[in-house]
């Protein structure tokens, strides 16, 4: 498995989310609860960036519809969306956020 190095811990702000892209996807890294995660930024219920969403409780919330997401799974917690967007594996190394966009996951599209 191969990790990129996307940003610094300090980056992102607990409870928030920070757009990155990853060879040439947009993955929103997120901080909940101290931990940190990886999902698809991009909302499966319409072309939305999930970054710009609210964070709490391990999930993530689309501003437009308010679609909510859970940061461990990328499945759906509440409607609109009915279909899982992407996770990714994380790694913290020191200073640093690797994400790896190796997932077992089918992408929504």
């Amino acid at each position: 498995m191969s990790f990129v190095r996307v940003c610094a811990v300090a980056d992102v702000e607990d409870e928030g989310a920070l757009a990155v892209e990853v060879d040439g996807q947009p993955v929103a890294v997120v901080r909940s609860a101290g931990e940190f995660f990886a999902i698809r930024d991009e909302c499966s219920h319409a072309i939305v960036p999930l970054s710009e969403g609210d964070v709490e409780d391990c999930a993530i919330e689309c501003w437009l519809h308010g679609s909510r997401f859970d940061l461990r799974s990328g499945k759906p917690t509440g409607l609109p969306a009915t279909k899982p967007v992407p996770v990714y594996p994380v790694r913290v190394d020191g200073d640093d956020v690797l994400v790896s966009l190796n997932t077992n996951q089918e992408s929504p599209q």
